[in-house]
């Protein structure tokens, strides 16, 4: 039987009881990370592992032959690996393909569009296989978020009586402004032309008449989890909760009568690479970028809270240049496939941030520290600077919060105590409340990429 004809038939037959082989690679681990945003799977071995692919779109699955290797006991634990509630994966099939080559053929719930790419060893891991499955289709992270609030809104308001027409929907007007595409300029000469339409005035809407969204950006995920504590404890396990707390905190909040809304850069745990948080969050057209971190050092000694915002020029100090060079790696570690054909667009909007930025990254800053102390102790007294790429936003405020040093023992065991995990929420939030207070949200005047 052809091998086509074997991928078609979905006869792929699942090999018991095979013992690896002396020679070839070994396998050390795989993982699977399903996100909405696309899902991960990753084979680590003691070796470059050599691969093709080949990708069917009906029913859609992707098929990989791994050459040099036999099937073992971590390759078969891919199979039940895959989570009922993944979005983009339905099942994963292994077998013996041919002697030396293991296919693996991953059955897909939707339309996706493969990246399959190799990881040099870094950090604690040995090499990596990837497979990066991205829907066709994507989602509209503004369009979702929109779509959520507007369902919120709904269920909290009271329905019209049967015999009334529907009550205006001053939430539903707002968003539908904020987001409407502008008209060509055919369809705006018509519509100036048109006697019904041209006699009714058009309402000014104030500058804050809109939803104001924070990105929240929880460091590290999936193949990265950041620093880890002595006591085990992982750095994007508690940021991820504190991004989750502190959302709760902005979606209750109305800033001079509009609403707010939270958006989390992710809201699980899968990587995102650096510059991707940045675009996620102008997608979103953000008023304010949050990303969220706990601290490490070599030794246990050094605690207590910080807050960083970008330098153009040098770093505020040798430990925010440090600190800086050491978050930027997160791309190395959680694993970014250098030749997508847009890294090199998307890596340019690191390059383009402004003076204005800084300025109002500063403020923010500065609001969230006075709070911060107020809860817990204080790395620095002031807003330190350096070149930290996720805060390279040119239109965002944007700001890094180190929570506390998750290597120092007393303070690991209080990121992980719910109590603290409030309190530095409730100070977040005040933080942001201090900053919009003397700095209101304007109208949205940027172009988003």
């Amino acid at each position: 039987m052809k091998r086509r004809d074997l991928l078609q038939s979905g006869s792929v037959v699942l090999l018991l009881g095979i013992q690896e082989l002396a020679w070839g690679a070994t396998i050390v681990a795989v993982r699977v990370w399903p996100a909405p945003d696309y899902s991960r799977v990753t084979i680590e071995s003691d070796q470059q592992l050599k691969t093709t692919q080949l990708f069917v779109s009906n029913p859609p699955r992707l098929a990989v032959d791994i050459e040099g290797i036999e099937l073992n006991p971590a390759l078969r634990e891919l199979v039940a690996k895959v989570r009922a509630d993944d979005p983009n994966i339905a099942g994963i099939r292994v077998g013996q393909f041919a002697p030396r080559v293991v296919r693996l053929v991953v059955d897909l719930k939707q339309p996706i569009a493969p990246q399959v790419f190799t990881l040099a060893p870094v950090a604690a891991y040995q090499h990596r296989l990837v497979f990066d499955l991205y829907p066709t289709q994507a989602l509209d992270p503004l369009e979702a978020l929109i779509a959520e609030r507007l369902r919120e809104h709904a269920a909290a308001r009271p329905a019209a009586p049967a015999s009334q027409p529907g009550a205006p929907d001053p939430l539903g007007e707002l968003i539908a402004r904020q987001t409407r595409k502008p008209a060509s300029a055919a369809s705006a000469a018509r519509a100036a032309t048109t006697p019904s339409e041209a006699s009714v005035p058009t309402p000014v809407a104030s500058k804050t008449d809109r939803l104001i969204i924070i990105a929240l950006d929880p460091g590290h995920g999936g193949e990265d989890p950041g620093a880890i504590g002595p006591g085990g404890t992982r750095e994007k396990d508690v940021v991820l909760s504190i991004a989750q707390r502190l959302r709760e905190r902005i979606n209750a909040t109305t800033v001079n009568g509009n609403a707010m809304r939270a958006f989390l850069t992710r809201d699980a745990d899968f990587f995102v690479p650096l510059h991707v948080r940045v675009q996620k969050a102008r997608r979103v057209q953000a008023d304010l970028f949050i990303s969220i971190h706990a601290d490490a050092f070599f030794t246990p000694r050094p605690q207590g809270a910080s807050i960083f915002a970008l330098s153009q020029g040098g770093a505020s100090s040798t430990a925010a240049r440090w600190m800086a060079d050491k978050e930027n790696r997160a791309d190395l570690v959680g694993g970014l496939n250098v030749k997508a054909k847009d890294a090199q667009v998307r890596r340019a909007l690191l390059d383009m941030s402004t003076t204005a930025q800084i300025n109002d990254s500063l403020k923010l800053g500065g609001a969230m520290l006075g709070e911060i102390g107020r809860v817990g102790k204080l790395h620095k007294p002031r807003v330190e600077q350096a070149s930290f790429a996720v805060l390279k936003a040119p239109d965002i405020p944007s700001v890094l919060v180190e929570s506390a040093f998750i290597s120092n023992p007393e303070e690991e065991a209080k990121l992980n105590s719910e109590a603290y995990q409030e309190q530095l929420a409730d100070a977040l939030m005040r933080g942001i409340e201090r900053y919009f207070a003397k700095n209101p949200p304007l109208a949205r005047n940027r172009v988003v990429s």
